[in-house]
């Protein structure tokens, strides 16, 4: 394959769009004779609906229709319970969407669903995750199928006898998926066929679902997904907003568009679950590493069984001779949490990488220094070599650029006027996975070619790497291809998540490109068009199980008022080891992104609930805090050059999530260095800082 465009920072292809605004986001296409829709949540945390009174919405100006339990379109039973909506009269938490008002006009639905009346029977009900909850329990797996528990040697052994332990629980809270674009949905109904265009990270899987639920065969579902203004894991799979709209438009018999408030993002679509993480670490005076143990619980809800995967970051990141990792969930009166960037590895990686800090102090010994030590180049958990490993080199890379070489070990070292200034490291990985893809290429008449494959970009610029990918492969300057994504009825691609986007739909691609120019090199006629498809299931199905994983290295310079508690950032850098890097300019824009995520987890966000009425107390983005420009001044992201030819024909490790997973304990351990506090439950307010410890 070429390497012309390959490696090359192009802008984004649709960026002119964008910027001008004539790129259309789901419920921004124009269509005729369209409705509005306006969820209505439940307003009891556990119960039943005992009366709805639609009277005086239905009397009100403009609205068509207000869709029920009692009056709604039937859905196959048995299909995922999150999605099985307005079917029945229970409520399994407040905020469940339980009834959409149809108007012909925006402002006329959201009063009317102001004006309906809905009854309960309210139950009690538990919502707030502890150590000592009697509902706790050991799930078959934990997302996606990994297995809960895992065990070599014997750990309680190990860590008795070793002279350096550390034993801490962290504990992170909820955090809540917020993209700039709402979960938002048009659904048509014609002739029997559904057309929708979503807001989601995967089209494919989206049909697929809206074809079960409404017991359609998938041809006669169509979902376009041109335009997608963020997801972060909560678009995953098909969620409320595209279930509501294509109920509503069934049962008025008109276009609907519907999108979520900012307020209904808080719940219903999904949420990264709160943690409790017990850490042992035992380790001989050298700082090598003799026992590990991470228990991790966290929460569902009663409808669906979802169990983050909290501890498998652990199980291969450092070497241990005696290891051992569990999982247990409760089930809640809450919302099921789902996704969210790198779920599992961002708050798993939070408690491992604090941890592996404290045992740098306990044996003193530099906290860069002390993850070198403990590198391993055979998966600790599969007993096979990495295909490839680089975390020692990012370290030492990101050290150096750094300038990591001039730090006081010492808390409290360093102070400028009231800012006590510190620093802090943590590693990271993240899977390199690839799933079966599909994709056509097709030579044109006018010497141009076009390549089709339903990819989504959700903002990452995958659009523009596919098409830089394609130009290689076909051997032809990129202008001559054209490419199209983001719709059910191109070829069929997985989801745009799990880092493994641009692994999955490259190989496909490339397959493809490779096939058509082996029919050009055959003599087929180019006076019409020439296509060629690739499906790489049996390819990517075929792949031994080797450990594949990109890796990372976050530093973080941080200063704490040490009158006020207050936390800024100077400055945070990372080195990453991603395999090929296709775009720079998307590459380090989605690192970055990553990172500052990071951040804001460490220093922000948090979902507070009020137990009593089982509802998010902050659920906007006026109280649900998130990192702003002045809480950093400088964030830079590198990579290696890192060739790997286990992985896939481009040569790619997925980049999206690898930015976050350490970013928050490099702050929280900068934040230690710079003050002698160790706040092992995120964030760090300064409430936190000030009550632990006089800071001055």
């Amino acid at each position: 394959m070429s390497t012309d465009a390959v490696g090359r920072a192009y802008p984004r292809l649709e960026g002119r769009e964008k910027v001008t605004g004539t790129a259309r986001y789901a419920v921004e296409y124009p269509v005729d004779g369209v409705t509005y829709g306006w969820a209505v949540p439940s307003a009891v945390v556990r119960g039943r609906i005992t009366r709805v009174d639609t009277a005086e919405a239905l009397a009100s100006p403009g609205v068509l229709a207000v869709v029920h339990h009692g009056n709604a379109p039937r859905l196959a039973p048995g299909v995922e319970a999150d999605l099985w909506l307005l079917q029945e009269p229970a409520v399994h938490y407040r905020g469940e969407l339980v009834a959409v008002v149809v108007a012909t006009s925006l402002e006329a639905a959201r009063e009317g669903a102001r004006l309906v009346r809905i009854d309960y029977d309210a139950g009690p009900h538990s919502t707030v995750l502890t150590e000592d909850h009697p509902g706790l329990y050991t799930p078959d797996h934990v997302n996606p199928s990994y297995p809960t528990d895992t065990e070599e040697g014997d750990f309680d052994a190990g860590y008795a006898a070793a002279p350096v332990r550390v034993d801490a629980t962290y504990r992170t809270p909820a955090y809540h998926n917020n993209p700039m674009e709402p979960h938002a949905t048009t659904a048509r109904w014609h002739d029997g066929r559904l057309l929708v265009h979503d807001s989601n990270q995967g089209a494919s899987s989206v049909r697929a679902a809206l074809a079960e639920l409404f017991e359609l065969p998938r041809e006669s579902v169509r979902v376009v997904t041109e335009h997608v203004g963020g997801g972060f894991g909560s678009k995953g799979y098909a969620k409320a907003a595209v279930v509501l709209a294509a109920l509503a438009a069934r049962h008025v018999d008109r276009p609907v568009k519907l999108a979520l408030t900012r307020q209904q993002l808080f719940g219903p679509v999904g949420y990264r679950t709160p943690t409790i993480q017990r850490v042992r670490l035992a380790a001989d005076t050298d700082g090598r590493l003799t026992a590990i143990c991470h228990d991790a619980m966290s929460q569902s809800s009663t409808i669906l069984e979802f169990a983050e995967q909290t501890a498998v970051y652990t199980r291969s990141m450092y070497a241990a001779p005696h290891r051992r990792t569990t999982h247990r969930l409760v089930r809640l009166d809450v919302a099921t949490p789902f996704w969210m960037r790198a779920p599992g590895e961002c708050p798993g990686a939070y408690a491992l990488e604090s941890a592996i800090d404290e045992l740098a102090v306990a044996v003193g010994i530099d906290p860069v220094e002390l993850r070198i030590r403990n590198d391993t180049d055979v998966d600790p958990d599969q007993g096979r070599p990495f295909t490839s490993r680089n975390l020692a080199a990012c370290l030492r890379e990101g050290a150096e650029r750094f300038g990591w070489a001039d730090r006081d070990p010492a808390p409290r070292a360093r102070r400028d006027g009231r800012w006590l200034i510190g620093s802090g490291v943590a590693g990271a990985s993240y899977p390199a996975r690839a799933r079966p893809a599909c994709a056509t290429a097709t030579a044109r008449p006018d010497g141009g070619f076009h390549v089709r494959i339903n990819a989504t970009d959700i903002g990452t610029g995958a659009r523009t790497a596919l098409w830089q990918v394609a130009a290689d492969a076909l051997g032809v300057p990129p202008e001559r291809v054209g490419i199209s994504i983001g719709d059910s009825d191109l070829p069929n691609a997985p989801v745009a998540g799990g880092s493994m986007g641009t692994a999955s739909w490259s190989w496909a691609v490339i397959r493809a490109c490779e096939a058509l120019r082996g029919k050009l090199r055959d003599g087929v006629p180019t006076d019409a068009e020439v296509s060629a498809e690739a499906d790489t299931s049996e390819e990517v199905g075929g792949q031994p199980g080797l450990p594949r994983y990109a890796y990372g290295a976050q530093f973080a310079e941080v200063r704490v008022d040490a009158t006020t508690g207050e936390v800024r950032l100077n400055r945070m850098l990372g080195v990453f080891a991603a395999g090929r890097v296709v775009n720079p300019t998307t590459a380090r824009s989605q690192l970055i992104g990553g990172m500052t995520m990071g951040l804001s987890m460490a220093l922000h966000e948090e979902g507070l609930l009020d137990e009593r009425y089982g509802d998010w107390v902050n659920h906007d983005l006026a109280t649900y805090h998130i990192t702003g420009c002045a809480d950093v001044e400088s964030i830079e992201a590198y990579w290696l050059d890192e060739h790997d030819g286990e992985l896939n024909p481009a040569g790619v490790k997925g980049i999206g999530e690898i930015g976050i997973v350490g970013s928050a304990a490099a702050v929280a351990n900068a934040v230690f260095h710079a003050t002698g506090v160790r706040i092992r439950d995120l964030p760090i307010r300064l409430d936190k800082l000030i009550g632990a410890s006089k800071l001055a």
